[in-house]
């Protein structure tokens, strides 16, 4: 079996999840990890999955992407090592009036202390930005993090927070 990244996106309707999975399952293809997400209108899901070919998958979902309205591609991927993740989980979140820069400002922050973002979630709720993402940091390097995400909120006009979240939430 390969281990195969698949992302599919284009404009949303009832059914897009349904499809690529019934392809998949046709194919003997098992899904072990997906992240699938509205983004106005528009519909965006990355999985991993074990199955055949690369080549194969793709050409059995051709019949979806026929239409234009959805994009699917389809790579092989190299399986990660189940090495324990070192470092120590957080939550970043972010809440304030959107401008340019704030993904690019709190994510510089993280990679500069070593951290590593697992997960990211942003949302602009009318003026509101909101910003939520998951990182995985160094052992004592949070202390350091949350005094330079401080100053970043105050040259972004925006309050952002670090806290410390368990494992197992996550």
């Amino acid at each position: 079996m390969n281990e195969l990244a698949i992302t599919v996106i284009g404009h949303d309707r009832p059914g897009i999840v349904a499809d690529v999975a019934e392809v998949l399952g046709g194919l003997g293809a098992n899904l072990t990890d997906s992240t699938m997400t509205r983004l106005r209108g528009h519909f965006a899901w990355t999985l991993v999955c074990n199955g055949p070919e690369a080549d194969a998958v793709s050409q059995a979902l051709e019949p979806l992407t026929a239409d234009g309205r959805l994009l699917a591609t389809v790579r092989a991927v190299t399986p990660e090592e189940d090495e324990a993740d070192a470092g120590e989980p957080h939550l970043v979140s972010v809440h304030g009036a959107d401008r340019l820069g704030i993904v690019a400002a709190v994510t510089r922050e993280v990679a500069a202390a070593g951290g590593n973002i697992t997960d990211l979630t942003t949302r602009l709720a009318g003026l509101l930005y909101v910003l939520v993402a998951e990182v995985s940091l160094p052992a004592g390097a949070a202390a350091g993090l949350s005094e330079r995400l401080a100053a970043a909120a105050k040259e972004l006009d925006v309050e952002i927070t670090l806290r410390r979240a368990e494992s197992d939430l996550l």
